[in-house]
């Protein structure tokens, strides 16, 4: 193929008109069309992601580091499912998901800190299985909420869905500025709309969540050091 011809195909991009129509439920490559076609949802976007995981796959071996990833990845899925939520994308050593739930919000927070005690659990086994060794998971966990504009990008048999929206971008710079201390990052967006179940835990029912100013984008943001075990 050309470079002529590839022009010419993206050349439709930018001619064709958009359809799009309101979702339900999350979508998934089958219910969006290649083309110019979308699907809108309200929904409430997680990113959990693997910190320094060039430090563990240079510093350990390849076995270790496969384990590690699969560990992570595995245990934040089942969470993430089993709190609602719908897994649409695996970026290396993170994984994204969407709530639309009629509890989003409080489902995602939910999931975020119920990741954070998952990651405890997973570091002991971690030294029960290799005693000897020195590497720690640490990892943080982002979410947003938003309207979502969804469509599909890439080409016939090669696609996958772009989500276009506040929330996909901001749930994943969150990520970014977390640490092991405050592993988990909320917007404003999202702390407001939450049940007061994810919002105070412990048996003095105390505050979970710690308001901080995002100075990037000049927002209100909560961070969380809290677990939730399960």
């Amino acid at each position: 193929m050309t470079s002529k011809e590839i022009l010419a195909d993206i050349k439709t991009i930018f001619s064709d008109k958009w359809t799009s129509r309101a979702g339900r439920d999350v979508p998934d490559v089958e219910t969006v069309r290649l083309g110019n076609d979308a699907v809108t949802i309200s929904g409430t976007v997680l990113y959990a992601d693997m910190a320094d995981s060039t430090g563990l796959v240079n510093g350990f071996r390849n076995t270790f580091a496969a384990e590690i990833y699969k560990a992570y990845l595995v245990g934040a899925c089942k969470v993430i499912r089993k709190n609602g939520g719908e897994v649409t994308a695996f970026d290396g050593d993170r994984v994204m998901a969407v709530f639309n739930n009629s509890t989003k919000n409080t489902s995602a927070a939910k999931s975020a800190l119920q990741i954070n005690y998952l990651v405890r659990e997973i570091n002991s086994l971690i030294k029960l299985s290799y005693p000897n060794t020195t590497y720690t998971l640490n990892q943080t966990v982002g979410i947003d909420t938003s309207d979502l504009f969804v469509a599909k990008t890439g080409i016939r048999s090669y696609n996958d869905l772009v989500w276009v929206g506040r929330a996909a971008n901001y749930a994943a710079k969150l990520c970014a500025i977390g640490d092991a201390s405050f592993p988990s990052y909320i917007t404003e967006a999202v702390f407001n709309s939450m049940n007061e179940e994810a919002k105070f835990g412990g048996e003095l029912r105390s505050p979970m969540w710690e308001k901080r100013i995002w100075t990037e984008r000049g927002i209100a943001v909560y961070r969380s050091s809290w677990w939730w075990k399960f």
